[in-house]
């Protein structure tokens, strides 16, 4: 009979890190082509005129708090507990504000997402 794995749990909202200067980024799984992490923001967002711009595709979802996405074309989203947000691979976006204590859910996919 072979070796059986145990399943793991991990609740996303307890414990979170303590309140730092920077976001705090968490890998929560790997696998080939998806990178999927916990990020915790405190009033974090990108620095003026930074832009990210991924060769892969990110969907986030805010699992507490409230962060507001800005892309290069003029769009904006404000997204609120249980609202998520494709992101297009190579599409320019930064994050223009986030609330205390947001916890987001982010999977990487893609176009080396590791």
């Amino acid at each position: 009979m072979g070796l059986v794995k145990a399943a793991s749990a991990l609740n996303l909202l307890h414990p979170l890190p303590e309140t730092g200067v920077t976001e705090a980024f968490q890998t929560l799984l790997t696998r080939p082509g998806v990178r999927v992490e916990r990020i915790v923001s405190d009033g974090q967002c990108s620095p003026p005129g930074f832009w990210y711009e991924q060769a892969w595709e990110e969907w986030v979802l805010i699992l507490q708090g409230s962060g507001t996405v800005e892309f290069a074309e003029g769009q904006v989203w404000t997204l609120g507990a249980g609202d998520s947000l494709l992101i297009p691979a190579h599409c320019r976006h930064r994050v223009a504000h986030t609330a205390a204590r947001t916890v987001w859910l982010a999977l990487h996919f893609g176009e080396d997402p590791a």
